[in-house]
């Protein structure tokens, strides 16, 4: 806990002290300097090599100390991300740590219905829908590329993706381009239907290196690309301990630590100032069924590296609790919870890919409004409370006195629906009441609910028109292409 100088009481997590701090900036410096980092670009090796102080063998490059502390001092510490119509959504970044901020996701293969718990195939309506139910969500703040359309062609599936959401959402994007030849067909389509994207920045493409130590070709791409456009980036490694990365904590965090900060460099190197957002997804793999697994572990990795890249005053992204539940069930929401609160105590600045299930293959809207929910009393719990003279109102006790009650006190009046509010889905209910009405399931009255806002989605204003003018423009790549 912690009492502000306005006499707020907040609550936090601390994990690491600034000694341990050092000492994985010095494992993750070593592994860069000792073991290096396979790089497959060419051009990428060359910029490296350009500054004098990286050095190259066998496609490895070997950074030295100086060059990661020169990349550490010229990152941006904090950048803005707008909305679609060039009003401030956020800020993040090193300090703007008082407030996480989720976005649902990511790059789904299928989807599983609401009401019925079918899961099907991830077409263009559902992004359509998705997309606006996440808009409409209020405790979520991007929309991260929700699924990958199966009923266009692969080729075209990251055009129709992002035009899906940019056309349904005002909120900022985060975009992953699977095709590696696509991202910049994807900047094309975004000027062609908002003009400038780099004045305001409202899209955040996301990219990551292949875990243990690899900078891969179409990550390299993606990144340049990025940068020449002006955007900010999302540069994030994904890691299952005991496969990927060793089964320590130690071990997987000095690990993913070093791949970050050659992420870190090549960005700085590409041009100097570049905003960047570093992050892990830390997993534990599970031997027995081949997938990955959230564990208690594993979130502390991620507390981890959000407290590393507070460190460097770097932006971060984490974790989002999207884990092997079979839909919004018990199975799902330990993780969800522990995800969420964790990553509102804790220092993590972006938890953008909330939704999945079955191992993040499959969206689902009630797992997101579910989430939603989550998100909103880990907020109102990680925001504390006034600890004051006013507060304590010693006037209003001294008046109401041995046996009185509060029910109709000042204090009462003037907060109780701020702090007790009437649950949406879950309305508060006695047992007599319960039994009379059938003993109804909580899984029902979520399905119900999300199926009730679902059936409320309002059509944006100029979605005809940009729909219109976005499949113009795809149609015009595919012709080009044949």
């Amino acid at each position: 806990m912690t009492i502000t100088g306005s006499g707020k009481v907040i609550p936090h997590l601390d994990l690491l002290t600034d000694e341990q701090k050092s000492e994985i900036h010095e494992y993750s410096t070593k592994i860069l300097f000792s073991t290096g980092i396979r790089v497959d670009s060419s051009e990428a090796r060359k910029i490296f090599r350009k500054t004098g102080t990286a050095t190259e063998k066998n496609n490895r490059i070997f950074l030295s100390r100086e060059l990661i502390d020169w990349a550490i001092k010229t990152a941006p510490s904090d950048f803005t991300l707008y909305n679609r119509s060039g009003k401030v959504a956020f800020d993040i970044g090193a300090n703007h740590l008082d407030k996480t901020r989720f976005g649902i996701g990511v790059t789904n293969t299928h989807y599983q219905e609401p009401g019925t718990g079918k899961v099907i195939k991830f077409l263009r309506k559902h992004m359509e829908v998705s997309t606006r139910l996440g808009d409409a969500l209020p405790n979520f703040d991007v929309i991260s590329t929700i699924g990958i359309p199966s009923d266009v062609s692969s080729k075209l599936s990251d055009l129709y993706g992002v035009l899906d959401m940019y056309a349904n959402t005002e909120k900022p994007l985060i975009i992953l381009i699977l095709k590696d030849n696509t991202i910049s067909k994807v900047f094309d389509l975004l000027e062609h239907l908002h003009g400038n994207i780099s004045g305001k920045p409202f899209v955040l493409p996301y990219i990551n290196p292949v875990t243990p130590l690899i900078l891969n070709y179409s990550t390299v791409e993606k990144m340049i690309a990025t940068v020449q456009r002006g955007l900010p980036v999302i540069f994030s490694n994904y890691s299952m301990y005991g496969a990927t990365t060793p089964y320590s904590s130690a071990g997987t965090i000095a690990l993913l630590n070093a791949e970050l900060l050659a992420g870190l460099v090549l960005s700085q190197l590409i041009k100097e100032g570049t905003p960047i957002v570093t992050g892990s997804l830390p997993a534990g793999f599970d031997m027995s069924t081949m997938i990955s697994t959230y564990t208690p572990q594993s979130f502390l990795m991620n507390l981890a590296c959000a407290e590393m890249m507070e460190y460097y005053r770097i932006p971060h992204c984490g974790t989002s609790g999207s884990a092997n539940g079979w839909g919004p069930d018990l199975h799902a929401s330990s993780a969800l919870w522990m995800n969420h609160l964790t990553s509102c105590l804790g220092k993590v600045g972006l938890a953008p890919f909330v939704g999945s299930n079955f191992d993040s293959l499959v969206f689902s809207p009630t797992s997101a409004v579910y989430a939603d929910r989550i998100i909103k009393l880990a907020k109102n719990l990680a925001g504390g409370f006034l600890m004051d003279e006013k507060s304590a109102v010693l006037d209003e006790i001294n008046s109401v006195g041995p046996g009185g009650d509060f029910l109709i006190s000042e204090s009462t009046i003037k907060n109780y629906r701020k702090e007790i509010e009437s649950n949406p889905v879950w309305p508060g209910t006695t047992l007599e009441k319960w039994m009379n009405e059938g003993n109804p399931k909580a899984i029902d009255l979520l399905e119900k609910h999300t199926l009730n806002l679902i059936d409320n989605l309002v059509k944006p204003a100029n979605y005809d028109e940009l729909i219109s003018k976005g499949e113009e423009f795809i149609k015009n790549v595919a012709s080009q292409s044949k």
